[in-house]
C-alpha cells in the first residue's frame, strides 16, 4: 500500500498533540512554540532527497546545498518571521567523495550567511543509499508583526502572488531566492489586512487549496490573470511537453513565490493584471476568495469551471 503524504498529515493532525508550550502545531509552514519565560520561537523541518528534490548525478552539490536551506527559509517567509538558526543532518552515500560533501555544506553556508542564519549543528551518517538532507530552521517574530498563518482567509479577500510561476524544474528550483525580505516588507505594509500566506512549493492550486481548507473557504481564479504570471520557464515547458502553460502555472510547484490573501479594503490598486507594489514588492493578482469550498477557474470567455488541486504529492 502506497503512503499518501496528505493523508498521513491529516491523520497526524487528528492525533492529540496538545501541550501548553505549543502555540501552533501541525498544519502550517512552521510550528509556534511558547517559551516558558515568555515570547515565542518558530520551528520547521524539511527533508530533501536525491532523485526527488535534486539529482546528484546532474546537479552541483553547491546548488543542492543552497536549495536545502532555502526551502526552510521559504517556510519562514511564508509566515513573515525572521530565521535565526538552523541545524543540518546529512545521510551521505558511502560512495560519495568527501569533497562533494564539503561543497554541499559550502552551499548551505553561503545561503546562511546571506540571510544571517547561524548553522548551529546537526548530525551526519553514511549509508548505501542516495543522499538525504534534513534542515531544521528556528525563527522568531519580527517586532510588531505577528506570524502569518494559512487560516485567516475570508470571502471577498483578494489573492496575489509575488512572482512568475511554472517550469521551475528547468533549473530555477535550485537557484531561487527565498522571499524572506519581501515577506517582512509585505507584512509590515499590510499589517492585519494580510489575512493568510503560504509559499508556492508543491503547486499553486494545491497550496492555495491548503489555505482554503485551513480557512474554511474556497477560491475563484481568473484565467486572464493566471496567464500573466506564466513565466518564460512555463512557456518553454509547454513547448517541450505540449501541456498548456496555464497547467504548468497551476501545478508545477517549487516556484517558492509567496501566495498571499489580502483584505478587500486594503487590496492594492491594479489596472487589471499587475498590482501596485506593496512595501516595495511587486504583486500579481490571481483571483478572489469565495465562500463555497473548493477551487474554481473563470475562463476568458466567462465560463466558470471547478478545478481539482494539482501539484507535487509525495
Amino acid at each position: 500500500m502506497t503512503i499518501h503524504e496528505q493523508s498521513l498529515i491529516d491523520w497526524l493532525g487528528r492525533r492529540e498533540w496538545h501541550h501548553d508550550r505549543l502555540g501552533l502545531g501541525i498544519g502550517d509552514d512552521m510550528a509556534i512554540i511558547n517559551l516558558p519565560g515568555g515570547g515565542t520561537v518558530l520551528l520547521s523541518s524539511d527533508m530533501l532527497l536525491d532523485g526527488v528534490h535534486f539529482n546528484t548525478a546532474d546537479h552541483d552539490p553547491l546548488a543542492i546545498g543552497h536549495k536545502c536551506l532555502a526551502c526552510g527559509l521559504s517556510d519562514c517567509a511564508a509566515m513573515a518571521v525572521r530565521p535565526i538558526a538552523a541545524t543540518v543532518s546529512l545521510a551521505l552515500p558511502k560512495r560519495w567523495d568527501p569533497n562533494a560533501a564539503q561543497r554541499l555544506m559550502d552551499g548551505i553556508a553561503a545561503t546562511a550567511a546571506e540571510f544571517d542564519v547561524a548553522i548551529a549543528g546537526g548530525d551526519t551518517t553514511t549509508w548505501n543509499k542516495p543522499l538525504a538532507v534534513d534542515v531544521a530552521v528556528c525563527a522568531v517574530p519580527y517586532p510588531g508583526i505577528d506570524p502569518v498563518r494559512r487560516s485567516g482567509a475570508v470571502a471577498g479577500d483578494a489573492i496575489f502572488v509575488t512572482g512568475r510561476l511554472g517550469g521551475s524544474r528547468a533549473g530555477r528550483h535550485l537557484t531561487f531566492t527565498p522571499r524572506v525580505r519581501e515577506s517582512q516588507q509585505i507584512a509590515s505594509a499590510l499589517g492585519p489586512c494580510l489575512h493568510a500566506m503560504i509559499d508556492v512549493s508543491d503547486g499553486l492550486s494545491l497550496d492555495l487549496s491548503r489555505v482554503c481548507a485551513a480557512s474554511g473557504v474556497g477560491a475563484l481564479l481568473e484565467e486572464d490573470l493566471l496567464t500573466t504570471v506564466a513565466g518564460d520557464d512555463a512557456h518553454r515547458a509547454a513547448d517541450e511537453d505540449g501541456v498548456d502553460a496555464l497547467e504548468h502555472v497551476l501545478s508545477d510547484g517549487e516556484d517558492f513565490e509567496l501566495l498571499l490573501v489580502v483584505e478587500e479594503r486594503a487590496e492594492p490598486q491594479s489596472g487589471h493584471r499587475e498590482a501596485d507594489p506593496v512595501g516595495g514588492v511587486k504583486l500579481y493578482r490571481l483571483g478572489r476568495i469565495v465562500e463555497k469550498p473548493g477551487l474554481s477557474l473563470r475562463r476568458i470567455d466567462g465560463r466558470v469551471e471547478r478545478i481539482e488541486p494539482r501539484g507535487y504529492v509525495h
